[in-house]
């Protein structure tokens, strides 16, 4: 099954098309990454994909589902869950509550206003879980502006996975981090099981060569090359682009 299928999809901002009659396929489970050189569409790919901006013509469907009209949040219902080049987190709480909100959101006890979620034992279960299983439990009570950078992009990605999405977009997952959060995020990324499709913008070829099954290369709003590793690494085009 296709996990996502985007038809002849384009966006224009007024006299600007920042996206060209794009049309992609991933297979359920896959790995891709997105990549091409800065203005290149990628944010604005992402962006029509999760909901945040609507098409001007195209059509897109998440596992064979139409979704082309469907809002940031019904997207979020159907297993789509995705993170941000800037963290989006809640600095003045712990990283307990951080996730623990993040586990709230799939349950119906999100609507429950008369009493506290750290009741639900069901909800305080799975963030416990969530934060042992990633080797957080013991920074629980931090709050979320004391922790590094690189810690906070592990955490945004694991408040992610705490939806249980079928489909995960990851938006320049390691940028801003030093290289030893790079190894680290990276292994995180490569260590998500495969039936969480995984969909990534990446600048740093070396992260997107790691982890990517296939890679998509855009230029100007259009696909330039898509294809394995091996083959984009041997691609004159994308060279080009990239090296001038």
């Amino acid at each position: 099954m296709k996990a996502l299928e985007l038809k002849a999809l384009s966006k224009n901002f007024g006299g600007l098309r920042a996206i060209r009659d794009i049309s992609l396929e991933i297979e359920e489970g896959e790995r891709r990454a997105i990549i091409g050189p800065n203005g290149a569409g990628k944010t604005t790919l992402f962006h029509l994909i999760s909901g945040f901006l609507f098409p001007s013509s195209g059509r897109l469907s998440l596992f064979g589902g139409e979704m082309t009209h469907l809002q940031a949040h019904q997207r979020a219902a159907l297993g789509m869950a995705r993170t941000f080049q800037v963290t989006n987190l809640f600095q003045k709480l712990t990283l307990f509550e951080n996730i623990l909100l993040g586990v709230q959101a799939i349950k119906g006890t999100r609507f429950c206003f008369y009493r506290r979620v750290t009741s639900f034992r069901d909800v305080v279960y799975e963030t416990e879980r969530l934060l042992k299983e990633w080797n957080l439990w013991g920074k629980k009570d931090a709050l979320l502006k004391n922790l590094s950078y690189g810690e906070q992009r592990q955490i945004e990605v694991i408040m992610a996975l705490a939806t249980k999405p079928r489909l995960l977009l990851l938006d320049e997952p390691t940028a801003g981090l030093s290289p030893a959060e790079t190894i680290l995020v990276t292994s995180i990324i490569k260590g998500l099981p495969h039936e969480i499709t995984t969909l990534l913008i990446e600048h740093d070829m070396d992260v997107a060569f790691n982890i990517a099954e296939r890679i998509t290369v855009l230029h100007f709003g259009s696909i330039l090359a898509e294809g394995s590793p091996e083959q984009i690494k041997g691609n004159a085009k994308v060279t080009e682009i990239y090296l001038g």
